[in-house]
Parts: structure tokens; C-alpha cells; sequence
């Protein structure tokens, strides 16, 4: 792909995410961006070539209704935890049920942060929130979301309460291989969240 093609993709991924974010604010629904975004955002710097939203369940109906009236193609792809858009191009996914049947709940909520991607102001899933669900939903044929994990580790400050708290509600075994590994690799883990995790699974 040529430069011309790659700053024309960019234009139209940036321009899709402008539009779904500035239509879901307006219409004042809660939601995060997390995937890739999040990812690169807080993260170690990457491309995406989706959009991920997480939003709660019961407005996921108003969220594709929304994105539609603001020119979106939609579907109601998956009606127990996925509908998509299309923009430009460029797929929005609206996630309202993760992996290991995490939800977007107030604690998410109150933990997110206005943050940048690409110099647009966007609303970002905390990095703690975000390992958990990259932990749980990473398998064999998509490596990608350990890769993020590990990035978020090497380049946020963490709240390891936090991580730990959220953690033993949602995946404390995926997290704590994770947090193994991230050690073995000379990342800074502290030996606290390890500790308490490993007791969280198996304390008697």
C-alpha cells in the first residue's frame, strides 16, 4: 500500500470515529472505547482498522439507531453481544457483552478518561479494565490481544488495586499468567497483585 492509500485510509478510519463518537455524545449514552483504540491510545502505539465501543446492553438498540441516523450503515449482527456499523469504510463494532460475560458497568464508567488518539479527544476504557478484558478474551488465533496487554503493562501507570479487584470478578487465572509472564520478561510487576491473585484462585 502507497502512502497516498494509507493517509486516505487513515482519513476515513479518523473520520468514522469523529462521526460515531460526536453522534453517540450528543445523544448522551454511556459507552468506552476500548480494542485498539484503547489499546494505542494508552498503550504501545499501533493500527487499528476497526472501532470498538462498549456500551451497555440496553442501549445497544439506540446506539445502531443512533450511528444510523448520523449516515452509518447498520446490522444487528450478533443480538446477544455484537451489532455493527459501517462508515467510510470503516467497521464500528458496538460491543455490549465481552468475553467471560463482562459488561460496561458504572465502575468502568467511573474509571474512564477523555484521552487522545490521533489528536481527537475520545472516551477510553480504563487500561486496568482493558487488561482484564484483553486477558480473557485472547485464544490461539488472535496472539494480538496478549500483545496489547503486555503494551499496557510496559507503558501505563497502574492502579494494581484496582487490576486485582477486577480481576478476581472476571478472569483471575488469564490475568495472573499474564502478569507471570509480563515478570518473566523483566516488565515491572509488582509481587503484591501476583501474591493476591494466586490466593484468590487457590486459598482453601
Amino acid at each position: 500500500m502507497g502512502s497516498s492509500d494509507a493517509r486516505l485510509d487513515e482519513e476515513r478510519f479518523l473520520g468514522a470515529l469523529a462521526d460515531a463518537s460526536a453522534a453517540i455524545d450528543a445523544a448522551g449514552v454511556d459507552y468506552v472505547l476500548m480494542g485498539g483504540v484503547g489499546s494505542a491510545a494508552v498503550g504501545r502505539p499501533r493500527w487499528t482498522h476497526d472501532i470498538d465501543l462498549f456500551v451497555r446492553p440496553e442501549y445497544a438498540g439506540q446506539v445502531l439507531d443512533v450511528l444510523q441516523d448520523a449516515g452509518f450503515t447498520t446490522e444487528e449482527t450478533y443480538p446477544d453481544w455484537l451489532f455493527k456499523a459501517f462508515k467510510y469504510d470503516v467497521l464500528v463494532d458496538i460491543i455490549f457483552k465481552s468475553a467471560g460475560g463482562i459488561f460496561l458497568d458504572e465502575e468502568m464508567l467511573e474509571r474512564s478518561s477523555l484521552g487522545e488518539f490521533k489528536r481527537q479527544k475520545v472516551r477510553l476504557i480504563a487500561p486496568e479494565d482493558l487488561i482484564v478484558i484483553k486477558a480473557v478474551v485472547n485464544d490461539e488465533h488472535i496472539p494480538r490481544h496478549w500483545y496489547d496487554a503486555l503494551g499496557l503493562i510496559s507503558f501505563c501507570q497502574l492502579d494494581w488495586d484496582y487490576l486485582v479487584h477486577r480481576a478476581t470478578q472476571f478472569g483471575a487465572r488469564r490475568v495472573l499468567s499474564l502478569l507471570l509472564y509480563a515478570q518473566s520478561n523483566d516488565l515491572v510487576v509488582p509481587a503484591g497483585p501476583i501474591k493476591e491473585l494466586f490466593h484468590a484462585i487457590y486459598a482453601e
